[in-house]
């Protein structure tokens, strides 16, 4: 059973894990193998990190956990970015570690 739940600043590390896994199976051969080979969990992590402690952030950060608390995958979403849309909201990320995709946890965590 995996459950969703708002990201708080300790679920860096593995947002970062899900990121940079998930970057590197699903863009490989679309994206320059150079570009997911700098890839890092440290950067990606200080860049989440930094993302949920940022006091004026409006976007909303969500994890999807597995039946033993670890995080699969994760969503973010906030205000539409596009002046022009009738949409009030925007979906910015989903990402799931490859093993957990094909499940229907983007569904739910969407």
């Amino acid at each position: 059973m995996t459950t969703v739940r708002v990201a708080v600043p300790d679920d860096a590390p593995a947002i970062a894990r899900v990121h940079v896994d998930s970057w590197r199976s699903t863009y490989a051969g679309i994206v320059p193998q150079a570009f997911l080979d700098g890839l890092t969990y440290e950067g990606r992590e200080a860049m989440w990190r930094g993302n949920l402690t940022n006091p004026e952030r409006q976007s909303v950060l969500l994890v999807a956990e597995d039946e033993n608390g670890q995080p699969v995958g994760f969503t973010v979403g906030g205000p539409g970015r596009d002046e022009q849309s009738d949409y009030d909201a925007e979906l910015y990320a989903i990402y799931l570690l490859p093993e957990c995709q094909g499940q229907g946890i983007g569904r739910q965590i969407f």
